[in-house]
């Protein structure tokens, strides 16, 4: 009773905790690439309904989940650029791209019974909301799944940092990096069978060791909002919602302060 009534002063649900869960809201980042599942480029329509049921396996427990997605698998900037383009344009351009895989991501969701807001830093009223982080936060709390799309609306900046910005504006416990690695290794295990998997290190240890989990200013944003981040493979089955219930799952990335 006294929880339920801490909840109510707090504006955080219990509900979570009472059904298994140890996060009340996470932030899952998707990469684009990750929606490409063995094709070249584009969309794979079976990735995105195991995606989707991933999602909602974890929106189960009772966590409050918002997703930022890539763009990668349709247009990257930054290569743009290295190819002539203007970066600002090139990175533009990358943005709408992680809207059209937002829109995708959102009726595979829906699809599975959950309702699904996308939101966009750049507005186009006709296809998303705009990002408003009252808005936002208010979906989450009706139980709805948001999905923020377009970046952060800058250029020269990538989708990592755009949800360690997303995550700490609107209060997650956790940044789930959703890969198609079981977590951080010290060296790309596909090229050196013999890497050594972390399952926990320190921000300070990813930038001073230059793993490439995220780029360094999201690493850098996640420290100083003392923002967990955890790094696991969205396709082994359940590996979200494991994570969820606290089960050592991935890498786990923060200030080495608490129990893992």
């Amino acid at each position: 009773m006294a929880e339920e009534a801490a909840a109510v002063v707090t504006g955080h649900p219990v509900e979570a905790a009472s059904r298994g869960s140890r996060y009340r809201r996470v932030v899952l980042k998707l990469s684009g690439e990750a929606l490409m599942g063995d094709r070249p480029f584009g969309i794979a329509p079976p990735v995105l309904g195991q995606v989707a049921v991933e999602v909602e396996r974890a929106h189960r427990l009772g966590t409050e989940i918002a997703i930022v997605v890539g763009g990668g698998n349709i247009f990257r900037g930054l290569a743009a650029a290295e190819q002539g383009l203007s970066r600002v344009t090139g990175d533009y351009m990358g943005m709408l791209a992680t809207v059209i895989n937002a829109l995708a991501l959102r009726d595979a969701i829906q699809a599975q019974g959950l309702e699904t807001r996308v939101q966009s830093a750049i507005e186009m009223h006709q296809v998303a909301e705009p990002f408003i982080r009252g808005r936002a936060i208010r979906h989450l709390e009706k139980g709805r799944v948001v999905i923020f799309s377009a970046g952060s609306g800058n250029p020269y900046f990538t989708t990592d940092t755009a949800a360690a910005l997303r995550a700490a504006e609107i209060g997650a416990d956790l940044l789930i990096k959703a890969t198609k690695v079981d977590g951080i290794y010290s060296a790309d295990p596909a090229l050196e069978p013999g890497a050594t998997r972390f399952s926990r290190l320190t921000y300070l240890e990813v930038l001073n060791r230059g793993l490439q989990v995220m780029d360094n200013t999201a690493v850098t944003l996640c420290m100083d909002n003392r923002l967990p981040v955890l790094v696991l493979d969205l396709f082994t089955e359940g590996s979200v919602e494991r994570a969820l219930r606290g089960e050592p799952t991935g890498t786990l990335v923060d200030d080495g302060s608490g129990a893992w």
